[in-house]
């Protein structure tokens, strides 16, 4: 690089949420750059941005994230800093991340995906086939309870906001019988703790780019685009190009369950997507493969085709 690194007199500025989670991710990518280019931690900062998904008043009321206002309610807050310069970077969960940037930003480095696979967390039993006819799962994912209600639709979902730690002390309190987090989440946190079993992706196809971190810059920042080329993981990109455009195509407004995974072998992807009414009465899906570098023309396809075979009333629930 000729552009001067950052240094402890001049560190670069790392946005993050606050939570334990987000906080461990944000370190994750501090602690890969400063390898990468053998800095020192300190030329490194830090700062935690508390945003609207953030608002602990809310996430006690356990109201659905359609209803606080989608996707975006994890971003605004840190995407406004760092257009105006207040940070460097944004680091993000990018199963958080709407399919399109605001204006001057750009998402195009991605750490290397960690496990993608969800989590049924219950003390003493291991799935939902466990579960008690008329059993309470919390969740605040459209998607999980979509696809838990497809599965067992004598189960009661209740919403369920909040961090691990937040969901975790719910649980404990019995407001519910079981709940489901993110693998990666819990891998990320080192919390073998956690009563959880991975549900393997043929009974929960996960959120699209569950498991993947993305490292927001400013379009016009050279220096900071040739460090991110450093840690960028190529594999994973290629993984959520074909996600994304899937969910793109579809609708990615976070009104409508929908799920997404692509998988490599060589030089071919794998995409499997779902697209479920919110009650869980009906379910879509499709698994389809085609070359790596095709991916996103296959997530592009493939929305198209599940949204002729879903008619013009399998979405009128939004209206």
């Amino acid at each position: 690089m000729t552009a001067p690194l950052p240094s402890p007199a001049s560190p670069l500025k790392i946005g993050t949420r606050g939570s334990p989670l987000a906080q461990a991710q944000a370190y994750e990518t501090r602690d890969r750059l400063a390898a990468a280019f053998d800095l020192p931690l300190t030329a490194f900062e830090i700062v935690v941005i508390r945003t609207t998904g953030d608002d602990a008043a809310q996430i006690a009321k356990d109201q659905s994230l359609k209803t606080l206002g989608g996707k975006g309610m994890f971003t605004k807050e840190i995407e406004e800093q760092l257009s105006q310069g207040g940070i460097d970077i944004a680091v993000h969960s990018m199963k958080d991340m709407p399919v399109e940037q605001p204006e001057g930003l750009i998402l195009d480095c991605y750490l290397p995906r960690e496990d993608v696979r969800d989590a049924f967390v219950s003390p003493g039993l291991t799935g939902w086939a466990d579960l008690p006819k008329g059993a309470v799962a919390g969740t605040s994912s459209l998607r999980r309870r979509a696809q838990l209600l497809n599965r067992r639709p004598d189960l009661k979902v209740v919403e369920f906001r909040g961090n691990v730690q937040t969901r975790l002390k719910k649980l404990g309190d019995g407001v519910a019988d079981c709940t489901f987090l993110a693998m990666a989440g819990l891998n990320r946190l080192g919390r073998a703790d956690v009563p959880a079993t991975p549900v393997a992706p043929e009974a929960m196809l996960p959120a699209v780019a569950q498991g993947a971190i993305g490292i927001e810059r400013r379009q016009s920042d050279a220096r900071v685009a040739a460090m991110l080329e450093a840690i960028h993981d190529g594999e994973t990109a290629q993984r959520l190009a074909a996600e994304r455009a899937f969910l793109a195509t579809l609708d990615g407004s976070c009104e409508t369950p929908i799920a997404g995974l692509a998988e490599l072998s060589g030089g071919t992807l794998r995409l499997r997507g779902e697209v479920l009414r919110p009650d869980g009465s009906e379910a879509l899906s499709d698994d389809a493969s085609c070359p790596v570098e095709d991916g996103a023309a296959l997530g592009r396809e493939m929305a198209r085709k599940l949204l002729q075979r879903a008619g013009p009333h399998f979405f009128d629930w939004r209206h």
